[in-house]
């Protein structure tokens, strides 16, 4: 269920405040762009450089075909995650056992992309390694990231962006709405007092407060809020005698760091006490969060941030506790004060907060400076985030799969932190066996195996103790073996698993383990032992405390094992009885393997027609839970079925469609022999069937698909409307005698280095060619160029 990286297309930071233009620093960053593969934009805290990187990737977006890609690190702290969140911003699935970078290099080695890795500073050398990777394996990848220091690599190019600048205040200010400085100013201070403009009578105010500020545009929004409840003279009062305490009377300049503590300091004071207790409480937080969160690590209990029993003494986490309506008015104050910003989720979710990185650093050296506080209020954000996945696990075998995904997703920093905290503490590391256990259904089924083995295996290494939690975490890490490498492995754990959990009398996870066992032997094309084992699993029927998806995926893959074997009546059966199961408790994800299993029962029963229906509504309910390797199989299904029925160009553009799925789960590491090889079989018929040239170009026709495109295509639904459209223009457009061919073929599906050998160009030429043309026109991908071709014709 992980989202595949779509070809072109914009990924940014949704902005929840208007933007004030720093018209030359994005022209100097476009240009820099322009010739240099790794711009960095350094600068203080609190200047803007994660913004100002945000709005130059989406002015330069139509330069890179496979769009534009963000990569937040503000709250990760391992180094080891770098090129996992690289990986997860891409879309990538990475199922093998090689090091991340080079599964990462290799998937990008072929695309033309701008990757923005937002906030460096506190993990230069990682960040580094990857930027030196990608530079150095790759041809059309671009980095451009922001950090307070550079990353040292030779192909750096630096960009310092620095303060806005702020007139002279005892000088012209007659066009004053054309500095930033105070263009910010009046624009959040219209935020919080309507109304409010720049006028003849408060310009200089204005601006001697912006030079106050040295123009720091944190620092000035920090300001600009007090307007509710100061007067513009007021405040400029207020800063200046803070200002005048720190510097103890020096005329000297306070220097810049200094500036933007003293208006962070000041916002701070002028908290309520219990804003400044949820500040810093709040600061243990990575990345965004909802009030849910906030309240369950704001909570004030009876002996309040005491130092708690490490989780290893404790069996599980304690209750939910009562939650106080303060706890809403101290969040809602800090809104008011910009110190959180609110977020939208893009698929309605409802409203979640974040502090901006400064805010977050200095929120947790407030913590810090209670003896054991930090430890405390960690280790309820990590029963917290125990607490609800484990309420995931239990309703995902049920309706609400899509809303228990997007949750989980937009969550992923925080569990980070939570299994940081849990694996790095001295007591807490089998609380963090427990949670890496407890997300099995979030590694396995939302496309996340490379990091899930990442932490089952640091919890394993830190719990060898005979228990149920090491049981589970062996079974899941063998579930999430994808690859050849890695199977042998795969199955050695879930013996173990198996093996400990019977010894422990615990039924439950050793039918996990059972399940997991059978996979492997699928994968590795051992059929006859697959089927052996499923029967026998099956059976027996549910134990006590099993998980129903893994009960209903065992009777996925016997009826699988059947279909593979050539019994279709057999693998039918079973699917009807999965089914049912399914239906009763209104499941979607292991429906969707149910429905595509019982159309590859019928296509070993020849019976194309009766195939087709049930691999569509796979198809669909995988896209509605976005299980990205489920979409993958079948779409290779779906080009077998089209091939039964006789479509040899429609097995082609969906061959094509599936291959570029596939391109981001890597098809050589993963699946079995017996699975792909049906695939290779209605390849070599299309090729017969249409000839190469007719077949290659239907094949990159489907290529050329975004996975949403290959997804309606296959179930023959319009395509949806491009994500931006054409800029109007007054004149027609012209396209030379060279870039009309060129857009011929690009509409014929060629990919730019087809069409170098079509007009005997360098690959080079043509891909400035694909530009130029998507320039003019104002397009962003491929796709828009063959539509408007055909428009024309």
């Amino acid at each position: 269920m992980g989202g595949s990286a779509p070809r072109g297309g914009c990924q940014l930071p949704v902005e929840t405040t208007s933007f004030v233009d720093r018209r030359d620093e994005q022209a100097a960053g476009r240009e820099l762009l322009a010739r240099a593969r790794l711009v960095t934009f350094t600068g203080p805290g609190g200047v803007g450089k994660t913004r100002l990187a945000a709005h130059v990737a989406a002015r330069v977006e139509r330069a890179f075909p496979d769009g534009v890609r963000y990569v937040a690190l503000a709250g990760l702290h391992d180094p080891a995650l770098v090129p996992l969140a690289a990986a997860d911003a891409l879309g990538l699935h990475d199922h093998s056992d090689r090091p991340p970078l080079d599964t990462l290099v290799e998937r990008l080695r072929d695309r033309r992309l701008l990757l923005v890795v937002d906030n460096c500073e506190h993990l230069l050398a990682a960040c580094a390694g990857l930027a030196a990777a990608l530079l150095r394996g790759t041809t059309g990848v671009r980095i451009l990231a922001t950090s307070r220091h550079r990353l040292g690599l030779t192909e750096e190019h630096l960009m310092e962006v620095r303060p806005l600048p702020v007139p002279d205040p005892d000088g012209d200010l007659s066009a004053a709405e054309s500095h930033p400085a105070l263009a910010l100013f009046a624009d959040r201070a219209a935020a919080v007092l309507p109304g409010f403009r720049l006028t003849p009578d408060n310009r200089a105010a204005v601006a001697r407060l912006c030079r106050r500020l040295d123009g720091l545009p944190l620092a000035i929004e920090l300001a600009a809020v007090r307007m509710r409840v100061l007067g513009l003279d007021q405040l400029l009062a207020r800063l200046d005698d803070r200002y005048r305490l720190l510097t103890a009377g020096s005329p000297a300049a306070l220097p810049r760091h200094r500036t933007l503590r003293a208006a962070v300091d000041w916002s701070h004071e002028l908290c309520t006490p219990r804003e400044q207790s949820a500040w810093a409480r709040l600061s243990v937080l990575a990345g965004g969060f909802d009030l849910e969160t906030a309240e369950a690590v704001c909570h004030e209990p009876a002996a309040a941030d005491q130092v708690s029993a490490p989780a290893d003494q404790v069996s599980a986490p304690a209750a939910q506790e009562p939650q106080s309506p303060d706890i809403l008015e101290a969040v809602a104050g800090l809104l008011d004060k910009s110190v959180l910003v609110r977020e939208e989720t893009p698929d309605g979710g409802g409203a979640r907060y974040r502090l901006l990185d400064t805010l977050r650093h200095y929120g947790l050296e407030r913590l810090r400076e209670r003896p054991g506080a930090e430890a405390a209020i960690r280790r309820r954000h990590r029963d917290h985030v125990q607490r609800h996945a484990g309420a995931c696990e239990a309703a995902w075998f049920g309706p609400g799969q899509r809303e228990i995904v997007a949750r989980l997703r937009a969550d992923r920093d925080n569990l980070r932190a939570a299994l940081d905290f849990s694996l790095t503490t001295a007591g807490e590391a089998g609380a963090g066996l427990r949670l890496a256990g407890t997300l099995w259904f979030y590694w396995h089924a939302c496309g996340a195996p490379r990091e899930g083995r990442y932490w089952l295996d640091r919890a394993l290494d830190a719990n060898p103790a005979p228990t149920a939690g090491r049981a589970r975490a062996l079974w899941v890490s063998a579930l999430l073996a994808g690859s050849p490498e890695d199977l042998t492995r795969g199955l050695r754990r879930a013996r173990e698993a198996r093996a400990l959990a019977e010894r422990l009398g615990d039924q439950a996870e050793a039918a996990h383990a059972d399940y997991v066992i059978g996979v492997v032997q699928l994968f590795a094309d051992d059929l006859g032992a697959a089927r052996a084992h499923y029967e026998t699993t099956v059976a027996r029927g549910p134990v006590p405390g099993q998980h129903l998806s893994l009960h209903g995926l065992d009777l996925v893959e016997l009826a699988c094992a059947y279909a593979l074997l050539g019994h279709a009546d057999r693998a039918a059966a079973v699917c009807e009885r999965a089914l049912g199961l399914c239906e009763a408790h209104g499941e979607d994800w292991v429906r969707s393997y149910v429905l595509r299993v019982l159309a590859l029962a019928y296509t070993v029963r020849a019976d194309w027609r009766g195939a087709e229906p049930r691999a569509r509504e796979a198809l669909r309910r995988k896209r509605d839970v976005h299980d990205v390797i489920g979409i993958g199989l079948t779409l290779d299904l779906m080009a077998r079925i089209a091939d039964g029925l006789g479509a040899a160009e429609r097995t082609a553009v969906l061959l094509g469609g599936a291959d570029r799925v596939w391109s981001d789960i890597d098809r050589d590491r993963w699946g079995s022999t017996a699975l792909n090889s049906a695939r290779r079989a209605c390849e070599t018929h299309a090729r017969a069937a249409l000839g190469q040239g007719a077949y290659e170009r239907a094949y990159a026709r489907g290529g050329a698909f975004a996975l949403p495109e290959a997804v309606a295509y296959a179930l023959d639904e319009p395509p949806q409307p491009p994500p931006r459209q054409p800029e109007l223009r007054t004149a027609p457009v012209r396209l030379t005698r060279r870039e009309t061919q060129v857009a011929e073929l690009v509409a014929e599906g060629l990919g730019n280095q087809q069409i170098a050998d079509r007009l005997v160009i360098a690959r080079r030429t043509a891909e400035g060619h694909v530009e130029r043309i998507l320039g003019k026109l104002g397009f962003s991908n491929r796709s828009q160029i063959a539509a408007w071709v055909t428009a024309r014709r």
